[in-house]
């Protein structure tokens, strides 16, 4: 079935003119993007986006998409042997992107990275994109990627478009026990497949793409940001949302650590889903949430379990909700993240208070005796991504929360797999613009681990001033891993991003939208560059973006972490491959 895909704009000009009507109530003026210490809110509002690369009927191709595939390219990427496997010609009604017919040129980069890269036939606009995967990968859909996204620019064939399987078939961690094949999803496939794509894109085209991108949320937010730090000038304009980019301490330390405090000492579940609403409905009455029940600032609120605790003698029930001391202690837990014998963190982050209706299957079973995604996340990752030699036997129980085991498991990986470099310097000066955005109530990758690693780029970048002019981060109350949940999930932070690069126009501000089932837009809210929250400040309709104005987060602005680890710069420096393994390079732990 073809996905309805439309050049989706979030900052119409209706929208945008109430927007700022309701700014200027509030504030008398429109505001520039200030350093994080001045407390100015920034302005909000985006003109319209620019016109496409190419001219206005699109780039013809120069050659046939059978003759692609009789071309010899195995020399036409210094280092990077490559083959096409097959190049057919699909027509538009057959396109699950869009109504555009295409070249569908399909390959593998040495030793076994398979890609897709689909080639408009009419309608070319000289510009390229790359779509990130989820998960750990392992399958090819170009198309699967691009739909996860919701609102993208593919209805008229203007992107070139493609992806790959990171170099690996299977879902799980098993590849991780080839040294190639683990490096190949660590940091490098996204990087040989730009420069294949590129090579390609030329042949049929007859000349160079004018711009590319970078899309990507989860797995895709880490390839994201990979790029911009090692690779930087692959890509001109890179989105990065909900990015695992703090791989190796999320998969182990974050996961293991809610895990085990859902399955406190091994025993069954203290929570279940049936608990899930009335606890949302504790937090939301303890975090003073509005009526609509979307808390804008989560990581201003501290409630606290205890205060619902049961009674000596009381019973938890459906109409009068209360926790059981176990119950208390997981969710401490739960939302203090995992920490070491001395109280540091493992992970910088932790799951936010109004997150609790995402749990359900990642979190919390839906019985005492189930099994949750951590549980499974946990499992791949210590068995097969993080020693030296399998571990078959290992499980989420196996994991230490102590500084001994955070150095076991951080000193030979964190080079490898992680995106943690706040230095962008490189992709800076490249000209490089960067929109990272996560939804406030992810359940799978803490939100708090996104802002801590933007402010060690603004620390790294010169302050929040110097560092807007080329990144921004977005925050979406209330929005689950990559979307769902119960806020605005959708925007189009990818026409922002071309805007952005192509008439150098910063989103001070992201539409967000609450669609149904039918396609219509329910509610819709603005995000602001972090630390601004969207707050009602006017009395309007909470499903409306005028009801919205920017106010400076104290929480967000003054967040600091006691994390035993760091964002750092010269990760490539930390080891090497020495005989098919990676060797810490000494002082670099």
């Amino acid at each position: 079935m073809r996905m309805p895909f439309r050049w989706c704009r979030w900052s119409s000009a209706t929208v945008m003119a109430a927007l700022a009507a309701a700014l200027a109530l509030v504030t008398g003026a429109g505001l520039a993007l200030a350093d994080t210490a001045a407390g100015d809110a920034p302005a909000y509002g985006s003109a319209t986006a620019g016109a496409p690369s190419g001219t206005a009927s699109g780039i013809e191709p120069v050659m046939s998409c059978s003759g692609i595939g009789g071309l010899d390219l195995a020399a036409a990427v210094p280092g990077v042997p490559f083959e096409v496997t097959s190049a057919t010609e699909v027509a538009a009604d057959g396109n699950t992107l869009g109504d555009w017919a295409y070249c569908d040129v399909k390959g593998v980069i040495a030793p076994q990275i398979h890609f897709e890269l689909r080639l408009p036939r009419t309608g070319w606009q000289a510009d390229y994109l790359q779509l990130g995967c989820g998960g750990l990968c392992g399958s090819v859909s170009t198309a699967g990627a691009a739909a996860s996204y919701g609102c993208v620019p593919l209805t008229d064939g203007s992107f070139a478009v493609a992806s790959s399987d990171e170099g690996h078939s299977q879902g799980g961690g098993l590849f991780s026990t080839d040294a190639t094949l683990r490096a190949d999803f660590g940091y490098r496939s996204d990087h040989l497949l730009a420069q294949v794509a590129k090579v390609l894109l030329k042949h049929y085209y007859g000349r160079p793409a004018t711009h590319a991108y970078f899309d990507g949320c989860s797995q895709g937010g880490h390839q994201a940001l990979t790029e911009a730090q090692r690779y930087p000038t692959d890509f001109d304009g890179i989105v990065a949302g909900a990015p695992a980019n703090n791989f190796t301490a999320l998969n182990t330390f974050s996961h293991a650590w809610t895990a085990q405090s859902v399955f406190l000492d091994g025993g069954p579940a203290t929570l279940t889903t049936a608990d899930l609403a009335p606890l949302h409905e504790a937090v939301l009455k303890g975090c003073g949430a509005p009526a609509d029940g979307i808390i804008a600032d989560p990581l201003s609120c501290t409630w606290d379990p205890a205060s619902i605790k049961c009674r000596a003698g009381r019973t938890s029930t459906a109409a009068d909700f209360c926790l059981t001391s176990d119950q208390v202690t997981t969710l401490r837990r739960i939302y203090a993240g995992p920490t070491d014998e001395h109280g540091r963190l493992l992970y910088p982050g932790y799951q936010l208070r109004g997150s609790e209706l995402n749990w359900a299957g990642i979190i919390v079973p839906t019985t005492a005796t189930g099994t949750t995604g951590d549980q499974n996340f946990v499992k791949e990752t210590v068995r097969y991504q993080v020693f030296d030699e399998p571990h078959p036997e290992l499980t989420y129980r196996d994991v230490k929360f102590t500084t001994a085991y955070f150095k076991k498991i951080m000193r030979p990986n964190e080079g490898l797999y992680d995106a943690t470099d706040p230095d962008l310097s490189a992709f800076e000066k490249a000209g490089g613009k960067l929109i990272l955005w996560h939804g406030l109530g992810d359940q799978h990758i803490p939100a708090v681990g996104t802002m801590a690693y933007y402010k060690a780029v603004q620390k790294t970048m010169g302050g929040a001033a110097a560092t807007s002019t080329f990144a921004r981060l977005f925050l979406l109350p209330g929005v689950a891993h990559c979307g769902g949940g119960q806020g605005p999930d959708k925007l189009d932070a990818l026409t922002a991003i071309v805007d952005w690069v192509t008439e150098d126009r910063a989103p001070d501000s992201l539409l967000t939208e609450t669609v149904d089932s039918n396609g219509t837009t329910v509610s819709s809210r603005p995000a602001f560059p972090f630390p601004y929250v969207a707050e009602n400040t006017t009395g309007g309709s909470a499903d409306s973006p005028s009801s919205y104005t920017p106010v400076r987060s104290a929480a967000e602005a003054g967040l600091t972490l006691n994390w035993l680890g760091s964002f750092r710069s010269g990760y490539e420096k930390a080891g090497q491959w020495v005989h098919g393994k990676w060797v810490v390079t000494p002082g670099k732990a």
